[in-house]
C-alpha cells in the first residue's frame, strides 16, 4: 500500500489535502491496484504486469456504491410474521423489514437448528453455486459448505455448469477429466508444432477475460497472435463468425447449432476412406475402434455417415467435409472444444468424437497435436504453468455424503424422495426444508427460469440468502444478510492457470452494515455450538497465512523458491516461474502406454466403453453417435420455433455479476439484453435494429434488443446471459430483462451425466407492441 497527498479544492473553493492509498486488489477477471481517496474508491488500475487488462474493471467501482447495495440484513414480511409457516408465494412479491444483525443471525440459527432436527441433513440444501470472490478465504461457496459440513453436513452439488457434462463423461473414456481445467498441451507447444487448428465452438476472446481465483496476466489474446503469425491453417467451426476475432485470419465454416458430432462423425468416415488413420496408433494405444468405425461406416445401424448425410444435418456443404478431411489427414494437427458444445442435449457426444477424431489421426502425445477443450471458454487454458495448486481455502468433507448434480436444482425442489438416474446408478432426491445460498444467482443460470420459479416459491419453508446486492436471487429470500465487496476485506487469490499468487488488502471500509461471509458463518456457528470446529481457532489474517504457507510448501516440493509471507504481502504477489518444458497432454502415455496407462479400465483411450454400454442407457451407449437432440433446426417443433437460440458469455460482465453496473448497461439495446440476428431473418419478420423484440417458445418469453449481424448464420440467434431476471407482475407478460434461462429446457443432458442443457432452444421472434416498445 501506499500513501500520498496533494491539494485538492474543497467544497468551498478552498485547497485542503486529500489522503490517496494504493492498495493490491483482485478480481475474476482480474488483478488491479485500488485507488482510495479519503476513504471511498475511486478507480481500479490494472496490474502492471497484465498485458491485455479487462475492462470489466471499469464495473468495480460503480457497483461498490451502487444504490442496489443491500445495506442492513432484511426479512420478509410474511415470513416474519409468520414464522415461516405461510406466505411462500408471496417471495419476490413481498416486502422486506429491516432488521439488527444479532436479530438476522438469531433466526438463521434458528432455522438451522430446527431443519436439523426435524429432518437431518438432507432437509438443509446448502450447494449455493457461483463463481464468488476471486479470493480464496472469502469465496462463499467454499465457506457456506465449509459451515455445513462442520455442522453435520448438508445437500450439495456435484459437477459444474461450465463443463459438468464432460466432467462425468471423460473419465470413461481418457481415465480423468484434468483437461477440462486447463491442463491442456501447452501454447508454446501449439505454436512451434501445430499446421492445422481447428475449433469446434470457436475461440471468442471475450471468454479469455475471466478465471476462477483471478488472473494477473490474461494470454489468450497473446496466444491467438503467436498461432496466427505461426502460419497454421485456423478454423472456426461455430454458428457466429466473431467466435474467433479477426487478426486471427481463421476460416469459418458455419454450423448448425447442436450438431457438431455429425460433422465430427462425417470426418471420421471420409479419413477412413482417404486412408488417413493411424492404425498402429488405434491398435496400441486405443480401444474399441472397430465398434466406432462399424457406426459411422453403417454397418451397425444401416446409416453411412458420409459427408452427404452429415450435410442434410450441419448444413456444411459435403464438398467441404471431404475437403477438411483432407486438410486434416497426414498433418500435425490439433483439435479444441469450446465447454458450449457440451452444454446441450448430448453433449457428452462432440467431446467423445473429438478425442476418437484425434485419435485416428494419431496426434494424441505429440508436440501440438491431439485435442483439448476450453480454448476461448476462459483465461489459461493451456498456459505455461508449473503443475502445482493455486491458493485454497480447505472445504472438508460432507459427512452426509448427499449430493445432486448441479443442474437438478429445480427438480429437486419438485420431486422429493423421487429416483433418477445418474452415473449407471439410481439416487433420490432429498426433501428440502431450507435453501442457503451465497455467492451465486440461480436466477442467471439455471434453465426454464419461470418453473424453477414456481419451485423456489412452492416448496422450501425458508431460503436465506448471503448477498451483496439484490440480485433476483435475493429478490425472492426470505431472510438476506448483506456481505462485503473484496474491496472491504483482505484476502488472497490466484488460479493454477496462472503464475501468480495476489494479496488482497482491504481498501475501504464496509459500506453500509455489510459483513464477511467468513464472520457471517463463524458467528453462526457460534449460535449453534461449533466454532471451533469451524474456524479451527483461526481469524481472517490467521487464515490467509495459513493458505499462503499451504501453497508456498506445495512450490516448494515441486522445487520452487517463493518469499515468505511478510514478504509476499508487502510486495503484493508472487510469480511463478515458467516450466522447464512444454507440457504435452499424454506425452508420457503416447511414449510408452504399458509403463503410464490412462485410469480406465483398458489403461487406454476407450472409443468404445464396455462400462457405458453395460448401462444400458438409451441417451449415452458404448460408443460416441449421431443423437438428435429434442430442440435443433432439424426437428418437428422447429416449424413452431424456427430459430435457434444460442446462449453465450457476456464480454460486459461475468456471468451475471456488475450487470447493474454502466458498462454492461450502457450495451443495452432498448433498455434490454441484445439479440443479435442475420438481416434476412430480421426482415422477415418486419424488425430493424434496435426494435424491442419478443422471444418466445412455450416455457415462456422475454423482451430483447434487435442488433442486425450477417456473421450469424441465418437460422440462429444469438443473446448473452446475465441479463438480471425481472419477471413482470402478470406471470403471463414477458420478462422485462432479456434473461435468456427464461427460455431454455431443464432437462438433464443425458441420463448418464446430467449436466446442464443450458446453451440453447428453440425460439421464435416478433416485434414487442406492448408496454415500454
Amino acid at each position: 500500500m501506499t500513501i500520498s497527498s496533494r491539494p485538492e479544492p474543497d467544497d468551498q473553493n478552498r485547497m485542503a489535502p486529500v489522503r490517496e492509498q494504493r492498495f493490491p486488489q483482485l478480481a475474476h477477471w482480474g488483478a488491479y491496484t485500488a485507488v482510495v481517496r479519503d476513504g471511498r474508491l475511486v478507480d481500479c488500475d490494472p496490474f502492471g504486469q497484465d498485458p491485455n487488462p479487462s475492462r470489466l474493471l471499469e464495473t468495480i467501482a460503480p457497483m461498490v456504491y451502487s444504490p442496489r447495495r443491500i445495506a442492513r440484513p432484511v426479512v420478509r414480511k410474511a415470513w416474519l410474521e409468520s414464522h415461516g409457516a405461510r406466505g411462500r408465494e408471496l417471495r419476490g412479491r413481498d416486502e422486506f423489514v429491516e432488521i439488527d444483525w444479532d436479530t438476522a443471525l438469531d433466526l438463521v440459527a434458528a432455522e438451522i437448528a430446527e431443519t436439523r432436527a426435524e429432518h437431518g441433513a438432507q432437509g438443509i440444501f446448502s450447494g449455493s453455486y457461483g463463481w464468488s470472490s476471486a479470493g480464496r478465504l472469502h469465496h462463499a461457496r467454499s465457506l457456506i459448505r465449509r459451515f455445513y459440513f462442520a455442522g453435520g453436513g448438508g445437500v450439495d452439488q456435484v459437477g459444474n455448469y461450465s463443463w459438468g457434462t464432460a466432467q462425468f463423461l471423460l473419465p470413461h473414456v481418457i481415465g480423468t477429466y484434468n483437461p477440462l481445467t486447463g491442463r491442456v498441451t501447452s501454447w508454446p507447444s501449439i505454436v512451434a508444432h501445430a499446421e492445422v487448428f481447428v475449433a469446434f465452438g470457436g475461440l471468442a476472446l471475450k471468454n479469455g477475460q475471466v478465471s476462477s481465483g483471478g488472473a494477473a496476466e490474461h494470454t489468450l489474446e497473446s496466444w491467438l497472435r503467436k498461432l496466427a503469425a505461426s502460419g497454421a491453417r485456423i478454423i472456426n467451426i461455430s454458428p457466429t463468425r466473431d467466435d474467433c476475432p479477426d487478426f486471427v485470419q481463421a476460416e469459418w465454416i458455419p454450423i448448425r447449432p447442436n450438431t457438431d458430432v455429425a460433422l465430427m462423425l462425417a470426418l471420421a468416415y471420409e479419413i477412413r476412406r482417404q486412408g488417413g488413420q493411424d492404425d498402429a496408433f488405434l491398435a496400441s494405444h486405443c480401444v474399441g475402434y472397430a465398434a466406432l468405425e462399424a457406426y459411422f461406416q453403417g454397418r451397425e445401424d444401416g446409416v453411412a455417415k458420409t459427408p452427404e448425410w452429415a450435410a442434410e444435418i450441419t448444413g456444411i456443404p459435403a464438398a467441404r467435409i471431404r475437403a477438411l478431411a483432407a486438410q486434416l489427414c497426414g498433418k500435425r494437427s490439433y483439435l479444441t472444444c469450446s465447454f458450449a458444445v457440451q452444454r446441450a442435449q448430448h453433449g457428452e457426444q462432440p467431446y467423445w468424437m473429438v478425442i476418437a477424431l484425434a485419435a485416428m489421426l494419431g496426434q494424441i502425445g505429440l508436440p501440438g497435436g491431439g485435442f483439448g477443450f476450453g480454448h476461448g471458454s476462459m483465461n489459461g487454458v493451456g498456459n505455461p504453468r508449473v503443475a502445482t495448486p493455486g491458493p485454497e481455502m480447505p472445504v472438508g468433507r460432507n459427512p452426509s455424503g448427499l449430493a445432486i448434480p448441479v443442474a437438478r436444482l429445480t427438480e429437486m425442489l419438485e420431486n422429493p424422495g423421487a429416483p433418477y438416474p445418474f452415473q449407471g446408478q439410481t439416487q433420490h432426491y432429498p426433501d428440502i426444508h431450507l435453501v442457503h445460498w451465497a455467492g451465486g444467482n440461480p436466477f442467471h443460470h439455471h434453465q426454464q427460469l419461470h418453473r424453477l420459479m414456481r419451485a423456489w416459491r412452492a416448496k422450501p419453508r425458508t431460503i436465506v440468502v448471503n448477498e451483496i446486492w439484490w440480485t433476483p436471487a435475493a429478490r425472492n429470500a426470505d431472510i438476506v444478510l448483506p456481505i462485503t465487496t473484496s474491496l472491504e476485506r483482505n484476502d488472497i487469490g490466484g488460479s493454477s492457470r496462472d503464475r501468480y499468487a495476489l494479496a488482497m488488502h482491504r481498501a475501504i471500509d464496509p459500506v453500509g452494515q455489510a459483513r464477511d461471509d467468513y464472520a457471517v458463518f463463524t458467528d453462526l456457528a457460534e449460535r449453534l455450538g461449533y466454532r471451533e470446529r469451524y474456524t479451527e481457532g483461526r481469524d481472517e489474517m490467521a487464515w490467509i497465512r495459513h493458505i499462503y504457507g499451504q501453497f508456498a510448501q506445495a512450490q516448494r516440493h515441486a522445487g520452487i523458491d517463493v518469499p515468505d509471507f511478510e514478504a509476499f504481502w508487502d510486495q503484493g504477489y508472487v510469480k511463478l516461474p515458467p516450466p522447464s518444458s512444454d507440457f504435452i497432454l499424454f506425452e508420457d502415455f503416447r511414449l510408452d502406454p504399458q509403463a503410464h496407462p490412462l485410469r480406465t479400465p483398458s489403461g487406454r483411450i476407450e472409443l468404445y466403453s464396455e462400462t457405458l454400454e453395460g448401462y444400458g442407457l438409451s441417451d449415452c451407449g458404448g460408443h460416441p453417435r449421431w443423437i438428435p437432440p429434442r430442440e435443433w433446426l432439424g426437428a418437428d417443433i422447429a416449424r413452431d420455433y424456427p430459430l435457434h437460440l444460442l446462449t453465450i458469455q457476456p464480454a460486459d460482465r461475468l456471468h451475471s455479476q456488475m450487470d447493474a453496473a454502466p458498462l454492461a448497461q450502457g450495451n443495452k439495446v432498448a433498455a434490454r439484453e441484445a439479440l443479435r440476428m442475420h438481416p434476412d431473418d430480421a426482415r422477415a419478420r418486419g424488425l430493424r435494429g434496435g426494435d424491442t423484440v419478443r422471444l418466445y417458445n412455450a416455457r415462456g418469453a422475454c423482451l430483447v434488443g434487435a442488433v442486425l449481424d450477417d456473421g450469424v448464420l441465418p437460422g440462429t440467434v444469438v443473446m448473452a446471459t446475465g441479463a438480471w431476471y425481472w419477471p413482470a407482475a402478470d406471470d403471463d407478460a414477458p420478462e422485462r430483462a432479456g434473461t435468456a434461462n427464461v427460455l431454455t429446457l431443464d432437462i438433464g443432458t443425458s441420463s448418464l451425466t446430467q449436466g446442464p442443457n443450458a446453451m440453447s432452444c428453440l425460439v421464435q421472434a416478433e416485434p414487442w407492441r406492448g408496454a415500454g416498445a
